[in-house]
């Protein structure tokens, strides 16, 4: 199924196709404080429709993914892998989603406190 999103302001907007089976709770320091519900797709799957310079880019710890935002808005549509050796994936924010309820998904709670 083909999904499409944004952030708040719409500067920031992107699609993907993907069957969705459940989403990531992640503890992590920067995941807990924006309330992120990701779900993990492949990389290319993604779309970023609108990018230019109102997509910033916050990487922290080990540099190994680059949690993406609006410099607009403020709003984190997704996240990707950015590290090496790394498996390449984008974590969409599925509360960035259009024309979706994200209650719909199982929730599983990944401890990235502990990673």
């Amino acid at each position: 199924m083909l999904y499409k999103g944004s952030c708040h302001c719409g500067k920031v907007a992107f699609e993907f196709e993907a069957e969705l089976t459940g989403a990531v709770r992640c503890n992590c320091s920067i995941c807990s404080r924006k309330g992120a519900l990701l779900c993990a797709i492949p990389h290319e799957t993604l779309q970023v429709l609108a990018w230019g310079d109102d997509l910033g880019t916050y990487t922290f710890g080990n540099r190994a993914i680059a949690h993406r935002f609006c410099r607009v808005c403020g709003i984190h549509p997704f996240a990707e892998d950015v590290g090496e050796g790394l498996e390449h994936i984008a974590y969409v924010n599925m509360h960035c989603v259009a024309d979706f309820d994200p209650s719909t998904l199982p929730v599983f709670d990944f401890d990235g406190r502990a990673v």
